[in-house]
């Protein structure tokens, strides 16, 4: 049986590093960045389905985050401006990610492939009314590591901040602004004052 290098593959997501063009305190790979991206994915569609009554597939959201930036093994992490900066750069490059995304497909064995396509170029309808909730997931990741780094006296991180928070804001996603209201400000509190409360 031919050996599949996928996982090891995805296994060096924590080589490749976000945040490239700041001076940070601390260090984010992709690896991390998409653990908490699935986290807040699935937070993200609770909201949704318990405050709003939606029936969304929250583990399905999570596992979404867990892959979107998979293809950045290959690509690497590019730079927001640089990857945004037109219509024509945006198009290069998702034709980029798709061929990242074929060419990780062929790591696997064949009788894989079609769940893992569905992770790394998810097509379906439900997978695209979950988009939104992961690409908010996304920016919330963002503005997480923009408030730690602040806390830590690091400046360089301000106008990121204020740059994805009115991102946030403009995608009027209601379930975001309950997350902004309801979870976002315990990520401003030191340990101790996250401390559980103690049992009499």
């Amino acid at each position: 049986m031919k050996p599949s290098h996928f996982y090891a593959m995805l296994s060096r997501m924590k080589y490749i590093n976000r945040w490239g063009l700041m001076n940070n305190t601390q260090y984010e790979n992709i690896s991390e960045h998409s653990q908490q991206v699935a986290v807040l994915a699935h937070c993200l569609v609770l909201i949704h389905n318990k405050r709003f009554g939606g029936q969304l597939d929250a583990g399905r959201a999570a596992l979404l985050g867990m892959y979107h930036d998979a293809t950045e093994i290959i690509t690497g992490d590019m730079p927001t401006p640089i990857k945004y900066q037109n219509p024509a750069m945006r198009n290069i490059y998702r034709q980029i990610e798709n061929s990242a995304a074929d060419r990780l497909l062929q790591l696997l064995p064949e009788d894989f492939r079609d769940e893992y396509s569905a992770l790394l170029k998810p097509q379906s309808d439900a997978d695209r009314a979950l988009a939104p909730f992961v690409k908010a997931a996304d920016r919330l990741s963002a503005l997480i590591k923009c408030i730690e780094e602040i806390r830590m006296g690091n400046g360089e991180f301000r106008a990121a901040k204020e740059t994805i928070e009115q991102s946030l804001h403009a995608m009027q996603l209601p379930e975001a602004e309950v997350f902004f209201e309801e979870f976002l400000p315990s990520f401003y509190l030191t340990l101790d004052e996250l401390d559980l409360p103690r049992q009499s």
